[in-house]
């Protein structure tokens, strides 16, 4: 950057923006409860309408294209912040002002569809100024990987601080969002991230993308051609053969979060306040990855970082496969023990491996492509969450798991244990500089 000033305005710009969007816990813990508690849906049902809110954010290279082509008034991404803010707005109000009456699943839906339309445009302007940000303090990566370790401590700079931004929020919306329910109701939680989300789209209607000091497009030259511009960058072996892996690596893992939800608040009884400090717990954790990845891991080759991610999920979901069995309890630990200080941290733990990632495809990403490839990726890995849902419901459903029956969850919670270990044996896809340079060198 320029000078300290700019990219000062960045860091306040992404880190609020940041930390609304880790703020979504607040009302979607209230959505949680509010569908369970007021309109008596099934497992099947909830983890259902959880993943498919997420489908917006399948189309998030449309919004990447469109961002990177696509100017307002000179501006080409805090117009799309602003937009996405108001939306999450608008969907969470509507939600807190209907009536318990008036509301049915198909309505919730519809608002939870718009508001995470809205999330989705906010990460993609959001997620491509880090890239953009990260390559001007960068600039070696621009035509080529940069070899050395301060460059990539450089390029995960930023991304190591809008983690630990998403992180704050979350902690502060899980704890939050617990009590809310407890002593107020579930859609006291949709008021007030509605009044966030509004604050935040006036906070960013007043700042002027030209003072954040970003790099010129080098090709602002239509959606056409970015299309074009993305399909190349796809073509990449280095590239494309990560994404997969990353995609891939979530997608066979049927997950069980709706089913664990019901067990743990039906069966049970597992008090609102407690399921809200568990997620505090789990974003504790994801607030001290992005410390730790920032102070010592920044260096370190993501396909060991990932690769060791993925291994420690499959411990968890053994461990949670215990915690059903009852094993824990049997020595002595009681269930809200269990539930607070470790279901939070593996629902979390399935993200950590963004960090590294998005760090990595920050480097590989040419100028011009940011939004656009940020987009894709991001895209990418929410399809195969959405994915992983699904087969979880199928999984729940062959197991044979109701709302009054969970004997079957154990064996469920085996099969997703596989399922996380199967794509180990794949991780050479992950693009690794060193390797890279080895295999050049014996070449030479």
């Amino acid at each position: 950057m320029s000078s300290d000033g700019e990219f000062g305005r960045i860091r306040w710009l992404l880190g609020f923006g940041f930390f609304v969007q880790g703020f979504r816990g607040f009302p979607w813990l209230g959505a949680n409860f509010f569908l369970t508690d007021e309109l008596r849906v099934n497992p099947s049902v909830l983890q259902l309408l959880q993943n498919s809110a997420n489908l917006p954010m399948v189309a998030k290279p449309i919004y990447g294209i469109v961002s990177d082509a696509v100017y307002f008034f000179g501006q080409h991404r805090i117009p799309y912040i602003a937009f996405g803010a108001l939306l999450q707005a608008i969907s969470w109000l509507a939600i807190a002002f209907l009536s318990r009456s008036n509301v049915s699943i198909l309505a919730l839906s519809l608002y939870l569809l718009l508001s995470n339309l809205g999330a989705s445009i906010v990460e993609v302007a959001n997620d491509a100024i880090v890239a953009e940000a990260g390559k001007q303090n960068n600039p070696s990566s621009s035509s080529q990987v940069s070899s050395s370790s301060s460059s990539s401590s450089s390029s995960g700079e930023l991304p190591s601080f809008v983690w630990m931004a998403a992180s704050l929020g979350g902690i502060l919306g899980n704890l939050l969002g617990g009590i809310a329910i407890k002593t107020i109701s579930a859609q006291s939680t949709f008021l007030v991230f509605g009044f966030l989300a509004l604050v935040q789209f006036f906070v960013t209607i007043n700042i002027r993308e030209k003072s954040l000091n970003l790099p010129k497009n080098p090709s602002p030259s239509g959606i056409r051609n970015h299309l074009s511009d993305l399909s190349r960058v796809l073509r990449k072996p280095e590239i494309s053969y990560s994404i997969a892996w990353i995609a891939l690596s979530t997608a066979v893992v049927p997950v069980l979060t709706g089913t664990m939800f019901f067990y743990q608040t039906k069966f049970l009884k597992i008090d609102a306040s407690l399921v809200g400090i568990s997620k505090v717990f789990g974003q504790i954790a994801s607030l001290l990855w992005g410390v730790a990845y920032n102070r010592w891991l920044k260096s370190t080759p993501p396909r060991k970082l990932i690769t060791a991610i993925q291994v420690t999920i499959a411990v968890f979901v053994i461990s949670d496969l215990l915690f059903v069995k009852g094993v824990y309890r049997d020595l002595g630990v009681p269930d809200s023990v269990y539930v607070i200080f470790f279901s939070g941290i593996l629902e979390t733990l399935f993200y950590f491996k963004t960090l590294p990632f998005t760090v990595l495809m920050t480097r590989l990403c040419p100028p011009g492509c940011e939004g656009s490839l940020m987009a894709f990726v991001m895209s990418a890995i929410a399809l195969a969450f959405i994915v992983s849902g699904y087969l979880g419901i199928v999984l729940a459903s062959f197991v044979g798991v109701t709302v009054d029956d969970f004997s079957g969850f154990t064996r469920g919670l085996a099969i997703e244990a596989i399922c996380v270990g199967v794509p180990l044996v794949l991780t050479s896809w992950i693009y690794d500089e060193t390797e890279t340079k080895e295999k050049v060198k014996k070449k030479e």
